[in-house]
């Protein structure tokens, strides 16, 4: 999968980015998640849902620029499991919702943000139910990343600072290659968790605990 290169230029009549602001955003990504129609510096809203609805794809809003969710297979069931065993405790202690990896969130108008795993606690939630829309206007409670190969630095450093701007509480940025999570409680200090140890809620979910382990059983050999 080919990277953006500096020299190369991408200029459309709408829009006069250059490979160069891309890099500069969002770090050197595969230019494949980049979408260029409409051009970088140009969507909206609008556009993440129709495509979603006309091609199944997702797409997070950033900067009026579409980046394409990027998860492979390993990630996707690190998801899986997160998802089951947290919505498993929120369910049972009636604490809020549990969305997965397609789960879209309007952190402010013009920011779309789609975390892996996210947790919503009622009080956020008008009428205690589902906002009945396809981004959700909901800032979570608890964001969780899985890194995947093609995530920049750059990028990841960007969502860290969307989701603390915006009132995220508790966030976990989760490496399946090195079975381990960075976890930040409302700030950019972080602490690390390996394989040998847990993740918890914090006051976000109190009495939550997981061992590491249980996301990696599965790793590949």
């Amino acid at each position: 999968m080919s990277t953006i290169a500096i020299p190369t230029l991408l200029r459309t009549r709408s829009s006069d980015w250059t490979a160069v602001d891309l890099v500069q955003r969002f770090g050197p990504m595969p230019l494949a998640r980049v979408r260029m129609s409409p051009a970088p510096g140009t969507a909206t809203e609008e556009d993440v849902v129709r495509i979603h609805d006309s091609e199944s794809r997702l797409f997070e809003l950033v900067d009026a620029t579409l980046l394409e969710k990027s998860m492979g297979t390993w990630e996707s069931g690190i998801a899986a499991i997160l998802v089951r065993i947290l919505g498993t405790f929120v369910n049972d202690q009636d604490l809020g919702i549990v969305l997965g990896a397609d789960g879209m969130v309007r952190l402010t108008p013009g920011l779309v943000r789609i975390p892996d795993v996210s947790f919503i606690a009622w009080n956020r939630l008008p009428h205690r139910s589902f906002p009945d829309e396809p981004i959700g206007e909901i800032v979570p409670n608890l964001a969780v990343e899985i890194i995947s190969r093609s995530n920049t630095a750059e990028e990841m450093a960007r969502k860290l600072d969307d989701y603390l701007t915006y009132g995220v509480r508790l966030i976990w940025y989760i490496d399946p290659r090195a079975q381990e999570a960075k976890v930040y409680h409302g700030s950019k200090e972080f602490e690390v968790r390996t394989h040998e140890q847990s993740l918890d809620g914090d006051d976000v979910l109190p009495g939550f605990l997981m061992p590491m382990a249980e996301l990696f059983q599965n790793a590949p050999a």
